[in-house]
């Protein structure tokens, strides 16, 4: 069995029987592509069924002299997914990463941003330009929305149900969910549609696509990112903040004034509890307060 050909394969399975998204997928494959790499450079002739434990580790080993710790567990996990995919697939027998165990990290709370800051950004974009509208209704949509950012570059004009107070987001893995939407981000979002997309010269395929740049095409998600870098030091934002800031952000203040878990769960996409669990993380005197409003000896 030759790696291209189960790298193929691979693809495949993420893709059709795990619902992968297409950056999740890239990231899978591309730890499996580093693994080959590290092989062919020590003249080392073995197949994925043949591997065996000591080749993996002494290429963990060496790869993790220039990563750190949670890059570390990252790449052993991708590993342990693509030679379960093989065990699956009755290729294998053994997973040569089982007795490999993944360095210790901490967990990593997301950051945030207080109301203020949100504010203070938003109010710092200069709306005498056409794209200065576009990127207020852009953060505002965030915010408002928690969405991650390329769900957001990819809502669709179609996706809009404000009759309803709904945005349709399709997430990770394809997936759809119905976000709810407030009215002054509906307001912002008609506005720039009727009063500055209206404008711009829309390229084929991309009729549909709700935000666009000037040339009247989809916004890539670098973009997304150099608009709330360079705001971010306008409004003398000190934090390393990037436009998954906002989405922590709107769990965190959900949750802040009182939002339950799950609906937090659902807005966000998240697939289990655990992963919205982390906001649990960021302030305790939510447990304080829940606490006393709900126990029955307060």
């Amino acid at each position: 069995m030759k790696w291209q050909q189960v790298i193929k394969d691979y693809q495949l399975y993420l893709k059709i029987e795990r619902g992968l998204a297409k950056n999740s997928m890239e990231s899978y494959v591309h730890d499996i592509k580093k693994l080959l790499l590290f092989l062919e450079t020590n003249s080392l002739v073995v197949s994925p069924i043949n591997i065996d434990e000591n080749t993996v580790q002494q290429f963990i080993y060496d790869v993790s002299k220039s990563i750190n710790a949670r890059s570390q567990a990252r790449l052993i996990s991708g590993l342990r997914s693509f030679f379960d995919y093989l065990i699956f697939e009755n290729y294998r027998t053994s997973n040569p990463t089982g007795l490999i165990e993944s360095p210790k990290i901490g967990r990593k709370l997301p950051d945030t941003l207080a109301i203020e800051d949100i504010d203070n950004i938003i109010s710092s974009i200069d709306l005498s330009k056409p794209q200065g509208e576009r990127n207020r209704t852009i953060l505002e949509t965030l915010y408002s929305c928690g969405l991650r950012v390329t769900e957001l570059i990819t809502l669709q004009i179609s996706d809009l149900f404000f009759d309803e107070g709904f945005i349709r987001v399709i997430g990770k893995g394809d997936k759809q969910r119905f976000v709810p939407i407030n009215h002054q981000t509906q307001k912002y979002i008609t506005f720039y549609i009727n009063d500055i997309r209206n404008h711009i010269n829309v390229q084929k395929g991309y009729e549909d696509t709700v935000f666009l740049n000037r040339r009247g095409k989809q916004l890539t998600r670098n973009m997304i990112f150099m608009i709330v870098k360079d705001l971010a030091i306008k409004s003398g934002i000190q934090k390393n903040i990037s436009p998954h800031t906002f989405r922590h952000s709107f769990a965190t203040h959900l949750l802040e004034n009182g939002a339950d878990l799950r609906a937090i769960q659902q807005m966000l996409g998240h697939e289990s509890i655990t992963t919205t669990e982390i906001y649990m993380h960021l302030d305790k005197s939510h447990l304080q307060k829940v606490m006393e409003q709900f126990h029955p000896r307060k």
